[in-house]
């Protein structure tokens, strides 16, 4: 088997090696497309010509060359930019739908506007999808005038545009906006009744920037159009006070990883006590027992300044990979609910979900994708599987310099953080700019704290004061500077040694470069590069090192040996063996996220293939392609639109307890599957039945204010939210129960009504 992998790695890298090679002969000859003595006019005619050649069906990979030579020859006289040849051949590769790896500082934005300006060409739109709104204001801003000059229209959507602006926007000929805001546009043209109120028009190519972000850690991700919010019903207080009354092994366990946690026998009985509901696993109780769980759920699995913060007097969920607050996320309404309780905070649910789909299935709506990000070998496999993209990793401009140091491992947390002071104030004392990467919140305002103790100032960045964080990442190259960061602080930021100022980063460089610190692993290597990837860029002088502890979250969930978890000691170990375990670890847990994606995603596909079937015949409605009346094209939209909802409610319904079919040897995917085609099946003739009541209460009316008066009208207000499912993706999964955690719950289910148990 390992020859065999050998052999495929072999042919991969000889192939690599092949186009890298085709690629450096095509920045050959444009190079060779010499434009320096054209005045302004002559380059107008020559973009011009360009157009007009693609817009008559040549094909763009003839007109790559000139068309390249044009963008560089502007992005000097505009910019004073002069692509670097692995710029471009990372442009080649982009145009020919490929995941560009492109390391950290090699100039990833100027590389796309190659791409960008071609494809842009034909007049069918571009979209460069970036990591946050500031990015995809500032990229647009700053690449613009190339664009300008070469005759073509760039703009950037903002999340809180009006319709009029954003329609503007989408019209361009490029358009800069962040994957999230781009799919909640999408949504919300899926509910519009009138064809004025969409933004989007059909997607043509899309350039996907930090894409191992955006295709793998957030891809199943759901983007949601609600209608507005009501007020939760039950507070869940009750259930959140009986949740603090539980004790751990007495009255509930977690599951082997300590990702789900249930009631034991003993816990059963408390609450039914505690409660007075009866038998808490009779038909009845469903939802009190669904509550409780949430209620548990909340209380000894989320933990506030790692999963959650609170400002101003509102939950706010943070990212599991970036560390920072996720903007606009919300958990399940029972999770949710569960989480506003526990913290004595109001709590209103999220209203009935109108559409949803995964940033994944969105993104697959272009035609033609490709991405670049500074990570992305790691995981090539799953971005084979997934998207069918092939990784293909460009050479930086200079070779890199950075030292990455082993790891630091040691015995117990007290001991690492102990080290880990030290060696900062250490490196401080020399002037030597350190980046030190944290897990989490807390974990970051607790080292600040230490820090400053020992008299080392710091800037902190994490998600309590994210809107500065351009601003701190750019002085995180200064002489002296010390920056505590949560993972992948300042990501489309270049961290510049000196700050930029040349004298500054010459001693900067003197000194070593910038000094990266990890205080954890992460469970995928590919985010402990992103942090190591801060250090070193355009051949800059760097080092990096990851300061580890036995007693870290994975060390204790993955496995390290017993034995040596017990031992205690101030210094580092030595064990050779540990590092490759660790590295074994992190391998297992890759390999082990990526199936948990694959089944999730079984789910998630079926329902997306559902409504692209719902959403064709409602977009030829809505553009008139269907021949009906005013009146007929209002009433079919308004029940497609009902009855999708409806269906959405009820898949989520049955999706929330299928696992439990594994029980009686069916396959819960197949399961669902079945139960949601035969739902779906009968939405037609929902549909036609209603609508044909309703002409008949019309009479044939085409007057809107008689629509209005019967409600054939669009929700007075609807909002966008992120479903974070993070948390409840091991509740959902089939593989995530252990044996032992099913066999107490159906005996707790079916057993006790029969004998009525108290107690095993």
């Amino acid at each position: 088997m390992n020859i065999a992998v050998r052999l495929m790695q072999k042919m991969k890298d000889r192939d690599i090696r092949l186009r890298l090679k085709i690629y450096r002969d095509k920045v050959e000859l444009i190079r060779k497309r010499n434009l320096q003595a054209w005045d302004e006019q002559q380059l107008h005619t020559e973009s011009l010509r360009l157009k007009q050649e693609a817009k008559s069906g040549t094909p763009l990979d003839e007109l790559l060359v000139d068309a390249y030579a044009l963008v560089c020859e502007a992005a000097k006289r505009t910019l004073g930019l002069q692509p670097y040849d692995v710029q471009i051949m990372a442009a080649i590769a982009l145009h020919e739908r490929f995941l560009v790896e492109q390391q950290t500082g090699e100039g990833k934005t100027l590389s796309a506007v190659m791409p960008a300006y071609l494809n842009a060409l034909t007049g069918k739109g571009v979209h460069a999808l970036t990591f946050n709104d500031y990015l995809a204001k500032r990229d647009a801003e700053w690449m613009g005038p190339i664009y300008r000059f070469l005759g073509v229209t760039v703009k950037s959507v903002q999340a809180g545009m009006n319709l009029s602006e954003k329609r503007e926007a989408y019209a361009a000929d490029i358009t800069y906006v962040t994957a999230k805001e781009a799919g909640f546009d999408y949504l919300r043209d899926s509910i519009a009744l009138e064809e004025i109120d969409t933004v989007h028009r059909p997607f043509h190519y899309v350039i996907v920037d930090e894409a191992d972000s955006l295709l793998l850690d957030e891809a199943r991700v759901p983007l949601v159009i609600a209608g507005e919010p009501g007020t939760s019903g039950d507070d869940g207080s009750r259930f959140a006070a009986v949740a603090r009354q539980l004790e751990e092994e007495k009255h509930y366990d977690f599951d082997e990883f300590k990702r789900n946690v249930y009631l034991n026998e003993a816990g059963s009985a408390k609450v039914e006590e505690l409660l007075g509901c009866g038998n808490l696993y009779e038909s009845q109780n469903s939802h009190l027992l669904s509550t409780l769980n949430c209620a548990l759920h909340a209380e000894w699995l989320l933990k506030k300044d790692v999963d959650y913060i609170i400002r101003d007097g509102k939950i706010e969920l943070v990212d599991e990979y970036t560390g920072r607050v996720a903007e606009n996320r919300h958990l399940p309404d029972g999770l949710q609910a569960a989480l506003a309780a526990k913290e004595g905070l109001p709590f209103k649910n999220g209203g009935k979900i109108l559409g949803t789909i995964t940033l994944q299935h969105f993104l697959s709506l272009y035609p033609k994708i490709c991405g670049m990000t500074a990570t992305a070998l790691a995981s090539a496999i799953e971005f084979e599987e997934i998207y069918v993209l092939q990784v293909m990793p460009i050479p930086p401009n200079r070779p890199n310099r950075r030292i990455d140091h082993p790891h630091r491992i040691y015995t117990h947390k007290e001991a690492k953080f102990k080290a880990l002071v030290q060696e900062i104030s250490s490196i401080h004392a020399t002037g030597r700019p350190i980046l030190i990467g944290t897990s989490s919140v807390g974990e970051s305002d607790m080292l600040a704290e230490a820090l400053a103790a020992a008299g080392v100032p710091c800037n902190v960045l994490n998600a309590k004061n994210d809107a500065e964080e351009a601003a701190i990442i750019a002085k995180a190259g200064e002489i002296g500077a010390v920056t505590v960061s949560t993972n992948m602080a300042g990501r489309g930021v270049d961290i510049r040694l000196g700050g930029g100022d040349p004298e500054q980063a010459e001693i900067v460089a003197k000194l070593g470069g910038l000094y990266v610190i990890g205080t954890h692993v992460h469970q995928s290597v590919r985010i402990d590069n992103q942090l190591r990837g801060r250090s070193g860029r355009q051949g800059d002088p760097g080092a990096s090192v990851f300061f580890v502890s036995l007693e870290d979250e994975l060390m204790l969930r993955f496995g390290i040996d017993k034995e040596l978890r017990d031992l205690r000691q101030e210094e580092a170990l030595n064990e050779s063996v540990l590092l490759s375990k660790i590295e074994h670890i992190q391998r297992v847990i890759m390999g082990q996220n990526f199936h948990i994606r694959q089944e999730l995603n079984s789910y998630s596909d079926m329902v997306e293939e559902q409504r692209r079937l719902l959403y064709e015949e409602r977009l030829k409605i809505l553009k008139g392609e269907i021949p009906m009346s005013p009146a007929e094209r209002r009433v079919r939209l308004y029940y497609i639109d009902k009855y999708w909802a409806d269906h959405l409610a009820y898949a989520s319904y049955i999706r929330e307890g299928i696992h439990l079919t594994s029980l009686t040897n069916r396959n819960p995917i197949d399961e669902y599957h079945a139960q949601i085609i035969q739902a779906f099946e009968q939405i037609p003739e929902q549909i036609n039945k209603e609508t044909e009541k309703m002409l008949k209460k019309l009479g044939g009316s085409n007057d809107p204010a008689k629509w209005e008066e019967l409600g054939l009208k669009s929700p007075p207000s609807t909002w966008t939210y992120i479903m974070s499912d993070q948390y409840t993706q091991y509740l959902q999964n089939p593989g995530s129960w252990g044996p032992g955690t099913l066999i107490a719950y159906w005996l707790r289910k079916m057993l006790r009504p029969v004998f009525g148990w108290k107690q095993f």
